[in-house]
Parts: structure tokens; C-alpha cells; sequence
């Protein structure tokens, strides 16, 4: 009975020893995928798109910067993995969001975006008021989360939003939408659509903002830079501020912005659209 013991010892040694050579086989911009290594919660809703990479064996291969922003980076991730048995090899494409902490961003959003929000944990709620490095952390991992949730919200509601892979600490893996020849797609400012398009692209938004709006939520920060024109279709993005409207004291300022900004633009582009007229309606969708 020993020696089984034995024998058993000496193949689990072997299989460490293994497993750490794969190991060291990564390259500096590669890791293992971190799908298994976050709770059940922290992984993206059902029902999950096919594209979603699951497997254990599969490799993270950081491919280079999307965006550097004020308070967060944007990195374009591969997630792949080789085939195995029968089994075929996979891969997609994700945006890896990571936020930065207190210290090291060049943008502070200010405290009335968070009107009306909690923070369960106490002890993180004194080290936030406190400012210490575990409640920059922690406040760093509070933007982080606010985005998650309100992505996989809103994906589950039907608004056109990337949708949510996984969340780990500050950083949030999401679909990436590209532009249908392998870049990043551009952003709504950027484009200049024919005017059957823009009307297009305006019912888009405007069901998306009613679809927010039902859900008694505003983006908060909406403008045509923080909307992805994909070919015929538009994608929201930029979510950690989502504003509850009835339970902050400047929902309604927020909601009434947002509509500004986009009813701006699109008049600016030969599309008139009524900014009062765009608020009504979407505070019918409200109250």
C-alpha cells in the first residue's frame, strides 16, 4: 500500500513539473485565461454567445492599445485556444478595460455621478473617505464593477452595448466591436454617414436611450465619442457613471445632457432633432 502511496506521490511531482514548463512557455505579453480563475458571478449572462472562450488550456495574448483614457487603458486581447482531441481550435477577440487607481489618473469624476449609490463593505467605505491605498484600490475596483453591472443589465435588456466576458479586480474583458476588416470600429464623431444612415443610426439610439430610460437609467456621459458606429449599427460604451435618475438628486440634469449632446451632433450633421422633444419621450419611458 505504501508504494501506491509512493507511486501516487511521484506522478502528481511529475505532473507539477509539467504543468510549470507550459508555463514557462508564455511570452511576456501572454497568460493563462483568467475565465476559470473568477467566481461563477464575475462571468459574463446567459444566454452566452458561441464566441465566448471558456476552455482552461486557452491563452491570453495581449495584441496592443485600443485607447488610453483619463482614468482607464483599453488593450486588445486574443483569447485562444489550440485544438484538442476532437475538439477544434478557437479564438476571439476581446477589449480588456483596466482602470487605473486614484493616484494615477489624470481625471476625477466628481462625486455627483455616485449620488444615490452604497458601498456594502464599511471598512471599504472609510478607506475611500480616507483615501488610503486600499481604498484607491477599492474605489479603482467600484468603477470597474459599476460598468460590469451596468453592462450586463443592459445587454440582458436588448440595448446595443459590447457584451460583458468577465470581470477580475479593475479589469473588465468585453467584446470587442470592430469594423468588419479586422480594426477597432470608429467612434460615432468620427463617421459622416449618408443621411438614410444617420436616421438609422438615430432610431438606433434612440431605442437604446428608451430601453436606459425603462430601466430608469441614463448614461450620463453620452456623446457621439462614447458611441461605436459598426457598419449599419451603433454601440454603446463607456458605462461606469450610469446614472439612476430617480434615485440622484441630478438624474434628470444627467438624462437631459445626454440628450443634448446627441440631439447637438445629429443636428450638426444634417439630421434636426428636438433635444426637449427627445427628453419628454424618454420621461414618459420613466414615469
Amino acid at each position: 500500500m505504501s508504494s501506491d502511496v509512493f507511486r501516487s506521490e511521484s506522478q502528481l511531482s511529475n505532473f507539477e513539473f509539467q504543468f510549470q514548463q507550459v508555463d514557462e512557455n508564455l511570452r511576456p505579453d501572454q497568460r493563462w485565461s483568467t475565465w476559470l480563475d473568477v467566481e461563477r458571478g464575475s462571468r459574463g449572462p446567459d444566454p452566452r454567445p458561441s464566441w465566448v472562450v471558456t476552455e482552461q488550456a486557452a491563452i491570453d495574448t495581449e495584441l496592443g492599445v485600443l485607447k488610453t483614457g483619463k482614468e482607464a487603458d483599453v488593450f486588445l486581447i486574443e483569447r485562444a485556444v489550440e485544438a484538442i482531441g476532437d475538439a477544434p481550435a478557437r479564438s476571439s477577440l476581446l477589449a480588456a478595460k483596466r482602470y487605473r487607481t486614484e493616484e494615477h489618473r489624470s481625471f476625477h469624476r466628481s462625486s455627483a455621478y455616485t449620488e444615490g449609490r452604497r458601498t456594502r463593505n464599511s471598512r471599504d467605505s472609510r478607506a475611500m473617505a480616507k483615501k488610503t491605498a486600499h481604498g484607491r484600490s477599492v474605489a479603482a475596483g467600484g468603477w470597474a464593477y459599476a460598468e460590469w453591472e451596468a453592462l450586463n443589465r443592459l445587454w440582458k435588456a436588448g440595448v446595443p452595448v459590447p457584451y460583458p466576458v468577465q470581470i477580475d479586480g479593475t479589469e473588465l474583458l468585453m467584446e470587442f466591436i470592430d469594423d468588419g476588416e479586422g480594426g477597432a470600429a470608429p467612434r460615432l464623431a468620427q463617421v459622416r454617414p449618408p443621411k438614410d444612415l444617420l436616421a438609422v443610426y438615430f432610431e438606433q439610439l434612440r431605442h437604446a436611450m428608451r430601453e436606459l430610460a425603462r430601466a430608469g437609467l441614463a448614461h450620463g456621459d453620452l456623446s457621439p465619442y462614447n458611441v461605436l458606429a459598426q457598419a449599419d449599427r451603433i454601440v454603446m460604451i463607456d458605462l461606469p457613471q450610469v446614472i439612476d435618475i430617480v434615485g440622484n438628486p441630478k438624474g434628470m440634469e444627467f438624462l437631459l445632457r445626454d440628450c443634448h449632446n446627441m440631439a447637438t451632433w445629429f443636428t450638426s450633421r444634417g439630421l434636426e432633432i428636438d433635444e426637449q422633444e427627445l427628453f419628454a419621450d424618454l420621461l414618459g419611458m420613466v414615469f
